[in-house]
């Protein structure tokens, strides 16, 4: 009797201990892959906005961003650690030593600005397609501020595509964006278009 009462207990501690085992000690989730973006365009683009939208932050006075700043976009199966370079004159300059080991390039421009701003984002957007850190690697053009009444379309303004240059091998897309909703869009619809332009397993 006593031998069959031990050997109730053993199994009973033993069914506790794997118990305890499966609820309390599971293994962490396998870690999500990491991509890092470099995003450049002129003061005033958007840049921020767009980048606070997609992670869920406030927008209210943001300012020109100085030197550069780091966002973790998250999406389901990966994260896009995206390095946002400010616009300024006295930063432009520098951009490319921020350039190294990056995978993938976003340009945002102000679709709405003036000729002569459009113009200036065509020479530092021709200058990057070219660049020998960049021109090999997944290129993406966002139109931003396509939610004001002077928003040019992406049909409208060619705003690079036909200045890529012989030594320009990585792909290159336009996408026309809003840093706020735009109708019919929402900040998951956002993620899910840039990601696709990257061919990120979200």
């Amino acid at each position: 009797m006593s031998e069959c009462m031990h050997l109730t207990l053993c199994i009973c501690r033993i069914g506790a201990y794997t118990c305890f085992r499966t609820l309390c000690c599971k293994g962490q989730p396998p870690p999500r892959p990491e991509y890092d973006l470099v995003c450049i365009g002129l003061t005033g683009s958007g840049k921020t906005s767009l980048l606070s939208r997609l992670c869920s932050e406030a927008t209210d006075n943001i300012g020109p961003t100085t030197g550069f700043s780091i966002k973790a976009v998250p999406f389901q199966n990966a994260i896009l650690n995206v390095k946002e370079l400010g616009g300024a004159d006295s930063i432009k300059k520098y951009w490319s030593r921020y350039y190294q080991g990056s995978q993938g390039v976003v340009f945002v421009l102000d679709s709405a600005s003036t000729d002569e701003d459009l113009e200036m984002a065509r020479t530092e957007l021709h200058s990057a397609l070219q660049h020998p850190q960049l021109c090999t690697l997944p290129f993406l053009i966002l139109a931003n501020h396509q939610d004001k009444p002077a928003a040019r379309t992406t049909q409208e303004d060619r705003t690079g595509q036909d200045r890529t240059g012989p030594d320009r091998t990585g792909p290159l897309s336009t996408e026309a964006k809003s840093a706020f909703h735009t109708a019919g869009e929402t900040m998951p619809n956002k993620l899910q278009s840039i990601s696709h332009k990257f061919n990120l397993p979200v």
